[in-house]
């Protein structure tokens, strides 16, 4: 069964079609990667996906529900948490915090109960506090929970990132080049963290990512993008032995 299935989605800036047309469908517990060169189209198909831009035709379905007019805090509380490309973290929290920011937007205190500090909403508060520790625990990162973001180096902001997305429960996780900037030691140990997760999550994982290396170490099922057009699909064997993926995009892995 799928937890995605996408059809016909396009989106116009103008006169530039930055996505055309694209269909794809990822499964319940499978890891799917999106790869292709710079400007294939990738993060705005993301962005379409997670509601960020509306989409000029097409259809967004997730777990057999359309979601394509929905807001993008409302496509969040279906089930879809994401990563960006660039991290985008709090500095000014502790990484606890930025953790359970993820939780706090979903709490079900109201608002009188919030401004007065009612036994609700802190008991709820505790609750978020201590899911939040087990989240940065999971990512390694429970050692340094009362520091901020910026005092970490760049793989750990990766997983903190992570971690944050892990802990609204995604039905989907969507991640846009979560290896990008690490060294090789950091991506292989970003490889066993994926794998790790998925073992102790049910999750469904949609994945960009330039380095091959995971894409094809990873991935159940992969989708190239070219110039915003879908321009092949398959396993990581035949992704590898496509000559027009080959002529388009992977030249040589970096690693």
């Amino acid at each position: 069964m799928n937890i995605l299935e996408v059809t016909d989605l396009s989106i116009n800036f103008g006169g530039v079609k930055a996505v055309q047309n694209v269909s794809m469908r990822a499964e319940k517990g499978s890891i799917t990667s999106i790869i292709g060169p710079n400007g294939a189209g990738k993060t705005t198909f993301f962005n379409l996906v997670s509601g960020i831009y509306k989409p000029t035709s097409g259809k967004v379905m997730l777990d057999g529900e359309d979601i394509t007019s929905l807001k993008q805090h409302e496509i969040s509380h279906k089930g879809i948490s994401r990563t960006f490309q660039n991290i985008r973290l709090f500095n000014q929290l502790s990484n606890l915090q930025n953790v359970q920011s993820a939780l706090d937007a979903r709490a079900n205190y109201n608002v009188f109960e919030a401004v007065l500090g009612l036994p609700g909403k802190r008991k709820k508060d505790k609750e978020n506090r201590e899911r939040s520790r087990y989240f940065l625990d999971l990512v390694d990162l429970g050692d340094v929970a009362e520091e901020r973001p910026n005092s970490l180096p760049y793989g750990k902001q990766r997983r903190l990132e992570l971690a944050r997305a892990l802990a609204s429960e995604p039905k989907l996780l969507m991640l846009d080049e979560p290896a990008a900037g690490l060294n090789p030691t950091e991506v292989e140990e970003f490889i066993e963290l994926i794998r790790k997760i998925q073992g102790v999550f049910d999750l469904s994982i949609l994945l960009i990512e330039h380095r091959l290396k995971v894409v094809h170490t990873l991935s159940n099922h992969i989708y190239v993008l070219n110039f915003g057009e879908l321009l092949a699909e398959g396993n990581s064997e035949q992704i590898q032995a496509n000559q027009e993926v080959i002529a388009a995009y992977m030249g040589e892995d970096e690693d």
